[in-house]
């Protein structure tokens, strides 16, 4: 997958793009990160890419010319890309939105800042608007690395194991089991006894039952959207019953 971050600070990817999963992704050539800086191609004398609203209130908004030059410039290079802005509007980003942009071969994503972006830039230069919370930052930058790292994780060969992505939290829409590593006892604290029994079925059994009691305790507004199998039932009502006698 090709990616291209349009940002007035390119800089901030750096350490992003170079350790870690996402590092080894890139290194690996399963991953392309680029980054275009919007200033570049700023007309103006001192290369602004922000001027005050018109209609007054306060801050300052990125201008249309430098983001629509800057598009152009990268789209010219990825005809195909799904064109991304990261802002407070869109659909909200999702493991089921993640996989499926794991699926393009190009994105260019346009991160924001200051009030926001003159809506001519967004009406011509991108296909959609994504956010990935209710909460306001001050700047895209941040929103663009969780975008990529959340979609590099269902590309092939990223994870080392097709497995992993599909077993963690909200994989289906529920949150994940607990997870234990050696020692088997540490402060008097054990690993539980089915986690070392060997019984794969068993222990398949002890983690979606941990990973319904996780999120009948911490989201249990995921239930209702959650798939759930007559046994999955039983088990949410086996828990809020002993819940109730405790």
């Amino acid at each position: 997958m090709k990616i291209n971050i349009l940002t007035i600070f390119p800089e901030m990817f750096s350490a992003f793009r170079s350790v870690s999963i996402i590092g080894r992704a890139v290194q690996s050539g399963l991953l392309e990160i680029a980054c275009t800086d919007i200033r570049a191609f700023s007309a103006s004398k001192h290369k602004n890419t922000d001027d005050y609203p018109f209609g007054g209130g306060a801050g300052m908004v990125m201008m249309a010319q430098p983001i629509m030059d800057a598009m152009a410039s990268v789209s010219a290079g990825l005809p195909g890309a799904r064109r991304i802005y990261l802002g407070p509007r869109g659909k909200k980003l999702t493991t089921a939105l993640a996989r499926e942009l794991s699926r393009e071969a190009e994105l260019i994503l346009l991160c924001g800042h200051y009030e926001g972006v003159d809506q001519r830039a967004l009406d011509a230069c991108t296909d959609e608007e994504i956010s990935i919370g209710d909460y306001i930052l001050t700047g895209g930058e941040l929103a663009a690395m969780v975008l990529v790292d959340c979609v590099s994780r269902f590309i092939p060969g990223v994870l080392g194991s097709t497995e992993s992505p599909e077993e963690e939290s909200f994989s289906d829409d529920l949150l994940e089991y607990p997870q234990y590593t050696r020692p088997r006892v540490i402060r008097e604290m054990a690993v539980p006894d089915v986690l070392l029994s060997g019984n794969h079925a068993a222990i398949r059994e002890w983690r979606r039952a941990e990973s319904l009691r996780a999120t009948a305790r911490f989201r249990p507004d995921l239930l209702d959207q959650a798939r759930l199998t007559e046994r999955d039932r039983d088990i949410l009502k086996e828990l809020k019953a002993c819940s109730s006698e405790s």
